[in-house]
């Protein structure tokens, strides 16, 4: 059932062309039943047989036989060859391939007489290929050859390279697989570096056949599957059929008759599209070697014979000599030797008579001639085709001088006519832009004059608390309200709260610079954990609340940077961290070595920090400030002096909070070299 439903999903895969397809193939018909030329009408038969190949094949034959009638009653060569070209195809795709030789030779007889290089040199290459279809390998080297010799001195790449990859293919039939991979090889390369598509899922075919006859399974797998991929990407319709038989063979050889099994039945429904005689004879060979592996001789027995019927038939002696060999082996299985022994000499005698010593001489004279012919040629065909570019560069020089000579002359006559124009588009231009500029400026002066004004009245509440505090305590002092008991504790309030306002007024002092561009940082190596260390002792000293601060960093910690600046990050930092931790709460300093740099973390368990309130910390448009756990106050501009300071000193910053449990503030720096 799931070998019927791959059959299945591939044939609708070949349908799904077809509909489309019709529709020209009505257009083309309906324009036959017009009053037109012979000529036309040739090229129109030849057009609807090719579009009917696959989904009516009979009805292809008869737009061809019917083409190739007119074109002989018109005795015009050029459209005898278009029909003789087409009848051939139809042939081979059949699997006739003594058919086939007959009209490509046709064609290599009227091109001839055209005088048609470009067409000779593809006539001998597909007679190469009949050749080679029939087993007659030295007689497809030669045409092959021919192929190649005639293609370079006309600097026909595309059809050199094609038949350069199909002297590749008759070594690989001869068993010689290094040099066929090596031919097979550059050919795939020649097409990629031509843009000849069509040319790669046949080079991955022939050397996933290679890959296939030496064993390499594996290999064999990969590369015929992207041969596979390639022919279903470029519509390579007759190429499918050979791929699917031959992964077939690798997964016999492999031992998964399940997926041999369905990939020979695909093999079989595509090949029938077209007729193809030769592949499905192919196909039933190989189903009949997957019976016999399973013991079902009889169907092993009825596959192979068939499969050797239609090769004699073909005469397709390849064919026929695989057929012989494997019903010797068959018959030996079955027990009856004598009849094995008989397939066995018959076997012997066509593969000797194919393969004889007169063949292979004639083949090695062939291919010694072929590789001194084709280096010489390669070489002549490269400096001919560099001079060729270099006529074309001095023709494109001559006209290029001419058409710079033409251009100056317009531009000058025009640029009399539309100088005042462009001008004014110029000047129009220029005032737009200038206007765009001086609203952006506009914009900006104007946020950050709400800035300064949000942070002035925020600064001048901030600076009028501790000097009250100070005035009342000192009114206290002198009326001596205060005891000597209570003196040491509004003495720590009053110091905590100074402190606020010192580091308030060093972080606006350096938010000045900051804005003026008057603030010089000087790196240099700077130990984090002592910077740490005194901010500790710092912020202990004056702090209300019971806050546990704990420095982590080790001791190895060096980083490069401004120390004043990165002095100041710490410290703010940390006393935010402070300000959102409630008593009984702690804060940690820790750095870790993070490559090139260290990451370092002020962690509290405080407060948190909600989701909506994270993308506005470090924003210095909009500062963002609220009141810690003791209610004490802020003006959101240590943080984005913190992200400034932490940017010019080669480092980023970022937070990380989780409401009620907590906050982490990490910036990085960079180590100090050694």
């Amino acid at each position: 059932m799931k070998t019927k439903y791959c059959v299945l999903l591939i044939l609708l895969s070949f349908a799904s062309g077809y509909t489309h397809a019709q529709g020209k193939i009505d257009s083309l018909e309906n324009l036959l039943k017009e009053e037109l030329p012979d000529t036309s009408r040739i090229r129109i038969l030849i057009a609807l047989s090719s579009l009917s190949h696959y989904s009516d094949f009979t009805r292809s034959q008869e737009y061809t036989d019917e083409a190739l009638a007119l074109a002989e009653k018109l005795d015009d060569p050029v459209m005898k060859v278009a029909a003789y070209q087409r009848k051939s195809f139809l042939l081979t795709s059949n699997g006739n391939y003594t058919g086939s030789l007959k009209y490509d030779n046709l064609c290599l007889e009227n091109d001839l007489l055209l005088k048609d290089s470009l067409h000779i040199a593809r006539d001998y290459n597909d007679i190469g290929d009949d050749y080679y279809n029939l087993g007659e390998y030295d007689d497809a080297f030669f045409n092959f050859t021919q192929s190649y010799r005639i293609a370079s001195a006309v600097h026909d790449t595309i059809r050199m390279l094609i038949a350069y990859h199909n002297v590749g293919r008759v070594f690989k039939e001869l068993g010689q697989y290094d040099q066929a991979l090596d031919h097979l090889n550059l050919a795939k390369k020649m097409s990629i570096q031509q843009k000849d598509e069509e040319g790669i899922p046949y080079a991955y075919d022939e050397i996933g056949d290679v890959q296939l006859r030496k064993h390499e399974y594996d290999s064999a797998l990969k590369t015929l599957a992207l041969a596979l991929k390639f022919a279903r990407k470029l519509d390579v319709r007759i190429l499918q059929p050979k791929i699917h038989s031959k992964l077939a063979t690798v997964y016999l050889r492999k031992g998964d008759v399940e997926r041999a099994r369905a990939y020979y039945d695909s093999a079989y429904a595509l090949s029938n599209l077209t007729n193809d005689r030769f592949a499905v004879a192919e196909v039933e060979l190989g189903r009949g070697i997957l019976y016999t592996n399973e013991g079902q001789y009889d169907e092993a027995l009825n596959k192979i014979e068939g499969s050797l019927t239609v090769a004699k038939e073909l005469n397709a002696r390849v064919l026929e000599i695989k057929c012989f060999n494997q019903l010797s082996l068959l018959w030996e299985m079955k027990g009856d030797f004598k009849k094995a022994l008989l397939y066995y000499k018959e076997y012997k005698q066509l593969e000797d008579s194919l393969f004889s010593q007169e063949m292979q001489g004639k083949l090695l004279r062939d291919q010694l001639r072929f590789e001194t012919e084709s280096r010489d040629s390669r070489i002549a065909f490269l400096s001919e085709l560099q001079n060729m570019q270099r006529g074309e560069l001095k023709k494109q020089e001559f006209v290029r001088n001419i058409l710079v000579v033409v251009m100056a002359l317009s531009v000058i006559l025009l640029l009399t006519v539309y100088r005042s124009g462009r001008r004014r588009r110029q000047i129009n231009m220029l005032l737009l832009q200038h206007q765009e500029e001086m609203e952006k400026r506009s914009e900006e002066l104007e946020r950050l004059n709400q800035v300064k004004d949000k942070f002035f009245s925020i600064i001048s509440h901030d600076l009028r608390s501790p000097i009250n505090a100070l005035s009342g305590l000192l009114d206290l002092l002198d009326k001596g309200a205060v005891s000597e008991e209570e003196l040491p504790k509004h003495v720590k309030e009053l110091k905590a709260r100074f402190n606020h306002t010192r580091t308030l007024l060093n972080n606006l002092l350096d938010w000045t610079l900051l804005q003026m561009d008057k603030l010089n940082l000087q790196a240099s190596k700077i130990d984090i954990r002592s910077i740490v260390e005194e901010n500790i002792q710092l912020l202990s000293s004056v702090q209300v609340k019971d806050v546990k601060l704990t420095n982590e960093v080790p001791q190895n910690a060096i980083g490069f940077a401004d120390s004043n600046t990165i002095n100041l990050v710490i410290r703010n930092l940390m006393t935010n961290a402070i300000k959102f931790t409630n008593d009984g709460g702690q804060v940690i300093v820790n750095a870790k070595d993070n490559g090139d740099e260290w990451l370092i973390s002020v962690t509290d368990n405080g407060v948190g920090i909600n989701p909506e309130v994270l993308a506005m910390l470090f924003d210095k448009t909009a500062p963002y400030t609220t009141r810690g756990t003791a209610n004490e106050k802020g003006t959101g501009l240590g943080l984005i002096l913190c992200k400034e300071f932490i940017e010019k000193n080669g480092g980023k910053i970022w937070v990380e909070s989780e409401v009620d449990k907590g906050s982490s503030f990490h910036f990085t720096l960079p180590k100090a070299k050694p």
